[in-house]
């Protein structure tokens, strides 16, 4: 591991919005943990301030997503990742650590390796190769030495570059869940019988999702209703779409109970609706992960606009798009994508997963297990790969 002498490195932490920030702060707490005189400088959120790393500018400056939203900010954007590589080549660390949002942080790594290629850049999340785009992993390969994985089957993709790749485990898998009693008070709540069947609805969290398939999941819930009476759906909006929602379910036949954060809905409330749910139809992402973590079964539809639909099916390299098919290896998650997003067939899966949920209860217990739940927490585990990586001992 190295001289256990040797004194403490020095790391530059770098994250661009809330979820790298989350990864970055218990990344930070783990270091800390391990070698309690370690020395950060870094781009950090909140949370990773909170953890001892200091930041360099506001990291919610970096925080722009879209064409429309970076065009305006492009020259001070620019001035942000050419003050950060600056930064890091004058303070020379042991390791800079990259934080998601590869559009700056890679730029910023690229920047570092061209002007002092001897410090170790390390990238936390491996981009979704398996999924299309696989030459990213080679571009990638010229400016990170080391990535950490938050997934069990990615470490084989980066290592066939020439990058070291180590599985830290995913987040979702190390959050505690509500239990039996917080399930109960949530429908107690909210009127909903104890045997009622209960089905979230999860269109999305941004705007242009939302507004693609509020006019599928509307009727496909409507058709479960129509043929299970005593069911009910309960809709958590996320704060930047929660406007959006009540606008786009107002012409709904079935009326689902929104959670609404801008009016006091709290994320316990909407973990407690996980945890009460029997059933969910939510938009493809990382939120079937966090079904599988409260053991809620679902099936997942999304479209995108006609074009994209036609590209994303030309560049697509798996036949499944749910994590935890893939994570589970199996198929047991109902999938309705592009031109078979459609309520009626979408609404019969949903019965049918409501009427024998076993075969998902299993896929969600074995996917939770694969992504380290049970194990050492992942910001420990990113932290001694890392320390791994750049040869200093751990505590």
């Amino acid at each position: 591991m190295g001289d256990l002498s040797a004194p403490p490195p020095r790391l530059f932490l770098l994250a661009g919005e809330p979820s790298g920030d989350a990864l970055g702060g218990a990344l930070a707490a783990g270091l800390r943990d391990l070698v309690p005189g370690i020395r950060f400088d870094g781009v950090a959120g909140p949370l990773m301030q909170a953890a001892g790393v200091p930041s360099l500018f506001p990291m919610d400056e970096l925080s722009v997503m879209g064409l429309a939203e970076v065009l305006p900010r492009y020259m001070d954007l620019r001035r942000r990742l050419h003050e950060t590589a600056e930064h890091v080549v004058a303070t020379k660390p042991d390791a800079l650590v990259t934080i998601d949002a590869p559009d700056f942080s890679l730029r910023v790594a690229k920047l570092v390796k061209a002007k002092a290629p001897e410090i170790r850049t390390i990238h936390y999340v491996a981009p979704s190769v398996w999924a299309w785009r696989p030459g990213r992993a080679k571009k990638m390969a010229q400016m990170i030495d080391q990535v950490l994985a938050l997934l069990p089957f990615e470490p084989p993709f980066m290592e066939a570059e020439g990058m070291r790749c180590d599985f830290v485990g995913h987040p979702v898998a190390a959050e505690q869940q509500p239990g039996p009693e917080a399930a109960r008070r949530f429908r107690t709540s909210h009127g909903i019988a104890p045997d009622a069947p209960l089905v979230l609805v999860l269109p999305g969290s941004r705007k242009g999702e939302v507004s693609r398939l509020a006019p599928i999941f509307g009727p496909a819930i409507a058709g479960v209703a129509a043929k299970e009476p005593r069911a009910r759906f309960v809709l958590p909006a996320a704060a930047p779409v929660a406007d959006l929602v009540r606008e786009v379910t107002a012409g709904w036949t079935v009326k689902p109970l929104i959670l609404d954060p801008t009016r006091g809905s709290t994320l316990m409330e909407k973990a407690a609706a996980f945890a009460a749910a029997d059933a969910a139809l939510a938009a493809s992402g990382t939120v079937s992960l966090e079904l599988a973590a409260t053991d809620t079964p679902m099936v997942i539809a999304y479209t995108f606009t006609r074009l994209t639909n036609a590209i994303m099916k030309r560049m697509a390299l798996i036949d499944t798009v749910t994590l935890v098919n893939l994570v589970s290896e199996s198929r047991v998650v109902p999938e309705f994508l592009m031109e078979n997003c459609r309520p009626e067939p979408i609404a019969e899966a949903l019965l049918q997963v409501l009427a024998d949920a076993g075969p998902q209860r299993e896929a969600a217990r074995l996917t939770m297990e694969r992504l380290g739940r049970g194990g050492p927490p992942p910001g420990l585990r990113a932290a001694r790969a890392v320390l791994d990586g750049i040869g200093h001992p751990a505590a």
